[in-house]
C-alpha cells in the first residue's frame, strides 16, 4: 500500500533495515540460504521497506530479483518468480547478454513445462538450475511482496530453496500482511515449518512511536507541525506510515476531514469482518478506551464464547488490540470512518447501554466515563452530576487539566434544555480556577468575567484578588498590581482577605523586582495571617516574599533560613500552589542574586519534578525548568541546558510562564548566534509583557541589545538599552548592571567599527547610572554586590575602549568572573584584553595565551559569535589557536591520536554529529530533538570548524571512524 507522496523519507527503520541486511547477507556463507519474512498491518511500511533493502542489497553485489503475488488464489503458477524474471530481464543492458541468454531460457523452460511424470519435484530442480546460472556466482535475493496471495507452486519452491535442496547461495525476502493470516490460511503452515531453519527469521513491523510520527509527518507537510497538529496526526495515525502520510498531505493541502481514500480502505477492512466482530468493532468505536471485557459483554449481550471469538477475529484483523486492561482500536481513523456508518438511534442505544453498565458496576463509578456516555445518550439531567463528580476527583488527584475539562462540560450541560438545576455561579467559579491552574489563563479570565456579570453589582473583594491571580498568571503585572490595590480598599475585604491580597501583591512586586516593596507587604501580610485560623497560603507566599528581599537586602543567611522554612511549611501543609511557589522563589535566590548556581538547579529541577506530581506541569514546573536552565546557562552547560528547555517547551506553556522560558532559550540562541530563532522569542515575549514588570522588561531589553550588537546594529543596541533605562522602578541592580554593560559594550562597539557615531549623552547617562547602582549596590547584600561588582568591572573596561583599551582593566573583569565561576563573560573578557595587548604591541605571548584560553571556552560552549570574533582577531595578529598550529611542522612532533578527534566537541554536538552520520538533513535533526533548524545549522557550522571539515561526508567519516574505535 503506497501513498502518492513518493517523496517522504523512511524514517524509523534505519535499525531495522541494517538487521534485514546483515541476516540476508552478512550472515550468510557460500552455499547457504537465508530468509527474512516482514509481517505487519496494511499500510505499515512493508513494501517501501522492500524497496529500500533491495536497493541497498544491489548496491552491495547482490543479483536481486523482485515480484509481486497476486491476489487471484492459486490461479497463476509461480507468478512472482516469473514477474520478478521478465522485470529483471528489461533492465538488463546490451553487455549482459549472457545473463539475459539465462534469464531467458528460464523463463521459456517455463513457457515449454508440460505435465508429466517427473512431477513438481523435477520443476523445482529445474528452477534452482536456471537461478543458479543466472546468479553467476553472485548472492541472490529474491524479494517477494504481498506473500499472503501467493500461489501453491510458490509456496512450494521457497521450502524446497529454503531447505538448501537448491545448489545455489540464496535470499528470500518476503512481505505479509498479517490481517490476512487467518484461520487455516496456507501460509500459516508454511511459516511454520520455514521457522525451525536457523537461518530464518520472522520480524513483526511495527508502527512508527510518536517522534517517528512527527517526523515523517513534518517531511510531508514541509514544515514542523505544531504541536495539536503533530497529537491529532499521531492519535488519529496509531503510527502507521501511510495513514500518517495521508493526513499530513491533507494537513499541507489544506483539506479538513478524512479523505476517501482512507475511508474507503477502513470500511473495506471492518466490513471484512465476520457478523459478530463487527458489531465489537463498532461498540468499541464507541466506548471510551480501553473498553473492559465485562463491559463490552453487557453492552452487546453475546454468549461468552462468541463474544471471545469476535473480539478474536476483530484483533487478528489488526482493527484491535486487546491488553490486560481492554480493548482498544489500532487506529483512531477507524471510529472517525465508523460514526457515520451508525444511525443516531444505534449510537445513542450504544451510549446508553455503556452507561447503564457503568452504574450497575460494583465498586467505584467511572465519572467521567458515564458524564461522556450520559451525555451522547441523551441525557443530560444523568450527565450533568457525574460530570461534576468526575471534575472534582480530577482535582482531588491534582488533575487541574482534566478538571477544567470536566468542569467545562458540566457548564454545558447546566445550559441543556431538560437539565438539572444548578448553580451556575459555583460552576463558573471552579472552571475558572482550574483553567488558570492548568495554564490556561485567558480562558480563566474569560470565565471570570461571565462570573462576574451573573452575580451582577460591584466587585467584591475576593473577585478582584482572582482577577489580579489570573491578571499576573497571564504576564499583565501591571493591572494585576492595581487590582490587589482595589481589593485591599474594598469595602467588603475580611482580614482574611486582605492577608490573601497582601501576601499575593508581595509575591508579584517580588517578581517585578521591587524587593524592598515586597517585604514590606509581606510584612504586612504576615501581620494579618497572625490573626486569621488556618493562613497557612498566606504564610508560605509572604514568608517566601520576604525571604527573597531580606536575603537580596540585608541577610543572605536569615533570607535564606525563612524561605527554606517556608518551603517545609508548604509541604507539610500539602497545596500544590504554595509548595510550587516556595520551591519557585528559592531556586531564584540562589541561581541569581545569590550566585550559588549548583545548588539553585538542583533545587529547581527537584521542585520541578515535585510539582509535575501535583499537577502543575504546565504551569510552575515550566517556569522551574527555566530557573535550571538561566542557571546552566551561567555555568557553562549550554548542552544540558538545551535540553531542559526543549522538555519544559513540550508543556506548551502561555502568559509568564512561557515569558520565563522564552527569554532563557533567548539567552542559549543570542549565545550560539541563532539570530532568527532569538529574534522571534524575543517579538513573543514583547507581546506577551504588554504592562510587565522590570524584571521581565529589563533582561528582554538587554537581550535585544545583545542580539542587536551580534549583527552589528549597534544603534538598535543602544535604543534598546537606553529604553530600558526607564525602568527605575526596580530594585534589581544586578539586571540593571547588565543592562548598563550591554550599553556601553554597543558605545564601544560602535565606536570599534566605526559604522556608527558613539553618542556622548547616551554614555554619559550610562555613566551615572553605573554609579548610581555602584551606590545601591553597596547596601545589599554581599553576594548581590559581588555579581554587581563583576558587570561593572565590565561597564569600567567598556568605558576604556573609547579612549584606547586599558588591559588591566580588562585583567581584573577575568579575575572577577573567574572568581564566579562564570565561563562565558571571562571568555569574553580575556577576548578583549588580549585585543587591548595587541593594540598596544606589548606582551604579545600573553595575549596568545588568553586568546587560546577565551577560544577554548568559546568553542566548548558552542558560542559561535564569540568564537569568530577570536578567529577573526587571532587571524589578524598571526596568534595559533591550537597548540596542534604551534607546533606544526616541528621534528618529532606526534600525530594527534584518533581517539580524541571528537575532544573538542560538545556533548550537544556529539549528538548532532552522529544525527549527521545518519544522513539526516539539518530539519530532521531538529524535529529529533526538539531544535528549531537554525540552531542546528550553527551547531553545524561549529562542528565544522572543530573537526576543520568541509562538507557533512569528512564529518560522518570523523564521526564513523571514532565509533569503531
Amino acid at each position: 500500500m503506497a501513498s502518492d507522496v513518493d517523496t517522504a523519507p523512511l524514517v524509523g527503520r534505519a535499525e531495522l533495515v541494517q538487521t534485514v541486511r546483515t541476516a540476508l547477507l552478512g550472515d550468510v556463507s557460500h552455499g547457504q540460504t537465508a530468509a527474512v519474512f516482514l509481517t505487519g498491518e496494511s499500510g505499515v511500511g512493508k513494501t517501501r521497506l522492500l524497496g529500500e533493502i533491495g536497493a541497498q542489497l544491489r548496491d552491495q553485489g547482490a543479483l536481486v530479483l523482485t515480484g509481486s503475488c497476486l491476489d487471484i488464489g492459486d490461479a497463476s503458477p509461480l507468478h512472482p518468480l516469473l514477474q520478478a524474471l521478465r522485470r529483471f530481464d528489461a533492465d538488463l543492458s546490451a553487455s549482459q547478454a549472457r545473463t539475459s541468454s539465462a534469464v531467458r531460457g528460464l523463463l521459456q523452460m517455463f513457457a515449454d513445462e508440460t505435465a508429466g511424470p517427473d512431477g513438481a519435484g523435477a520443476l523445482l530442480e529445474r528452477v534452482s538450475r536456471g537461478l543458479h546460472l543466472i546468479a553467476e556466482g553472485r548472492p541472490l535475493v529474491l524479494i517477494l511482496d504481498d506473500l499472503q496471495w501467493v500461489d501453491r507452486s510458490t509456496r512450494q519452491l521457497l521450502l524446497y530453496l529454503l531447505a538448501g535442496l537448491g545448489d545455489l547461495q540464496l535470499s528470500v525476502l518476503a512481505a505479509v500482511r498479517a490481517e490476512s493470516l487467518q484461520g487455516a490460511h496456507p501460509l500459516r503452515r508454511v511459516l511454520t515449518e520455514l521457522r525451525r531453519l536457523r537461518t530464518v527469521r520472522v520480524l513483526d513491523l511495527a508502527p512508527l512511536d510518536r517522534a517517528g510520527t512527527e517526523r515523517l509527518a513534518a517531511a510531508v507537510v514541509g514544515r514542523t507541525l505544531s504541536a495539536d497538529a503533530a497529537e491529532q496526526v499521531w492519535q488519529r495515525s496509531g503510527g502507521n506510515p501511510f495513514v500518517i502520510e495521508e493526513l499530513a498531505r491533507d494537513l499541507r493541502d489544506g483539506r479538513d476531514g478524512l479523505s476517501e481514500t482512507l475511508r474507503e480502505i477502513f470500511l473495506a477492512r471492518v466490513d471484512a469482518l465476520p457478523q459478530h466482530a463487527h458489531a465489537v468493532v463498532h461498540a468499541v468505536a464507541t466506548g471510551v478506551e480501553p473498553v473492559q471485557h465485562w463491559m463490552l459483554a453487557q453492552v452487546l449481550r453475546l454468549p461468552e464464547e462468541e463474544l471471545i471469538e469476535a473480539a478474536r477475529a476483530a484483533v487478528a484483523h489488526r482493527l484491535l488490540v486487546g491488553a490486560d486492561d481492554g480493548y482498544r482500536l489500532r487506529h483512531r481513523l477507524v471510529a472517525e470512518v465508523l460514526a457515520h456508518e451508525l444511525l443516531p438511534a444505534e449510537r445513542s442505544g450504544l451510549h446508553r447501554r455503556y452507561a447503564e453498565a457503568l452504574t450497575a458496576a460494583p465498586g467505584e463509578l467511572h465519572q467521567a466515563r458515564l458524564a461522556h456516555h450520559w451525555r451522547l445518550a441523551g441525557e443530560p439531567a444523568r450527565a450533568l452530576p457525574a460530570a461534576v463528580a468526575a471534575a472534582q476527583e480530577a482535582e482531588r488527584l491534582h488533575g487541574y487539566a482534566e478538571a477544567h475539562r470536566h468542569w467545562s462540560a458540566a457548564l454545558q450541560l447546566a445550559g441543556d434544555p431538560g437539565s438539572l438545576a444548578v448553580d451556575r455561579v459555583e460552576l463558573l467559579g471552579h472552571a475558572a480556577e482550574s483553567a488558570h491552574h492548568c495554564g490556561e489563563h485567558a480562558r480563566a479570565l474569560a470565565l471570570l468575567e461571565e462570573l462576574a456579570a451573573v452575580q451582577g453589582g460591584e466587585p467584591t473583594c475576593a473577585l478582584h484578588i482572582r482577577r489580579a491571580r489570573y491578571l499576573a498568571a497571564a504576564g499583565r503585572s501591571a493591572l494585576a498590581e492595581e487590582e490587589y490595590q482595589r481589593a485591599l480598599v474594598a469595602a467588603d475585604c475580611s482580614p482574611r482577605d486582605r492577608a490573601t491580597a497582601a501576601a499575593h501583591l508581595a509575591e508579584l512586586l517580588l517578581h517585578l523586582g521591587r524587593y524592598a516593596d515586597a517585604g514590606q507587604r509581606a510584612r504586612e501580610a504576615l501581620e494579618l495571617a497572625a490573626t486569621v485560623e488556618g493562613s497557612t497560603t498566606e504564610v508560605v507566599l509572604a514568608s517566601a516574599a520576604l525571604g527573597f528581599s531580606d536575603a537580596y537586602l540585608e541577610d543572605p543567611d536569615a533570607g535564606l533560613a525563612v524561605m527554606r522554612q517556608a518551603l517545609d511549611t508548604a509541604e507539610r501543609a500539602g497545596k500544590p500552589e504554595d509548595v510550587a511557589c516556595a520551591y519557585l522563589h528559592l531556586a531564584e535566590l540562589l541561581t541569581g542574586p545569590l550566585n550559588i548556581l549548583e545548588e539553585g538547579v538542583v533545587v529547581a529541577r527537584r521542585g520541578a519534578e515535585r510539582v509535575a506530581e501535583l499537577g502543575l506541569g504546565r504551569t510552575w514546573e515550566t517556569r522551574l525548568l527555566a530557573i535550571a536552565t538561566n542557571g546552566l546557562f551561567r555555568v557553562g552547560q549550554w548542552a544540558e541546558a538545551e535540553k531542559v528547555v526543549a522538555a519544559a517547551l513540550r508543556h506548551r506553556p502561555s502568559g509568564a510562564d512561557a515569558v520565563e522560558l522564552l527569554l532563557a532559550r533567548c539567552r542559549l540562541s543570542v549565545g550560539y548566534g541563532d539570530i532568527e530563532a532569538a529574534g522571534r522569542d524575543l517579538d513573543a515575549v514583547a507581546t506577551v509583557l504588554a504592562g510587565g514588570g522590570a524584571r521581565h522588561v529589563i533582561p528582554l531589553l538587554t537581550l535585544r541589545a545583545g542580539l542587536a550588537m551580534w549583527e552589528g546594529r549597534h544603534d538598535v543596541a543602544r535604543q534598546a538599552v537606553q529604553r530600558g533605562l526607564t525602568e527605575s522602578r526596580s530594585d534589581d541592580v544586578t539586571i540593571l548592571s547588565a543592562l548598563v554593560w550591554h550599553g556601553l559594550r554597543a558605545e564601544a562597539e560602535a565606536h570599534a567599527s566605526r559604522t556608527v557615531a558613539v553618542d556622548p549623552t547616551a554614555v554619559r547617562r550610562l555613566r551615572e547610572t553605573a554609579e548610581r547602582v555602584a551606590r545601591k549596590s553597596a547596601s545589599a547584600a554581599r553576594p548581590v554586590r559581588s555579581v554587581v561588582d563583576g558587570f561593572l568591572a565590565l561597564c569600567a573596561a567598556e568605558v576604556s575602549r573609547l579612549d584606547g583599551s586599558d588591559p588591566e582593566l580588562w585583567a581584573n573583569s577575568v579575575a572577577e568572573w573567574d572568581r564566579r565561576n562564570h565561563p562565558y563573560p571571562a571568555a569574553y573578557s580575556r577576548l578583549r584584553q588580549a585585543e587591548a595587548l595587541l593594540a598596544r604591541r606589548s606582551r604579545v605571548a600573553t595575549a596568545g595565551k588568553l586568546l587560546r584560553e577565551a577560544y577554548g571556552v568559546a568553542q566548548g560552549l558552542g558560542a559561535v559569535p564569540l568564537t569568530s570574533e577570536i578567529r577573526e582577531l587571532a587571524g589578524r595578529a598571526r596568534v595559533p589557536l591550537e597548540e596542534r598550529e604551534a607546533t606544526n611542522g616541528t621534528p618529532g612532533t606526534a600525530a594527534e591520536p584518533v581517539d580524541d578527534e571528537l575532544a573538542a566537541l560538545t556533548v550537544r554536538e556529539r549528538e548532532v554529529l552522529s544525527l549527521v552520520a545518519e544522513g539526516l538533513t539539518n530539519k530532521e535533526i531538529g524535529q529529533r530533538l526538539f531544535i528549531s533548524e537554525r540552531t542546528i545549522g550553527v551547531h553545524v557550522s561549529h562542528i565544522f570548524d572543530k573537526l576543520q571539515v568541509r562538507t557533512r561526508v569528512q564529518a560522518s567519516a570523523i564521526q564513523l571512524r571514532n565509533r569503531r574505535g
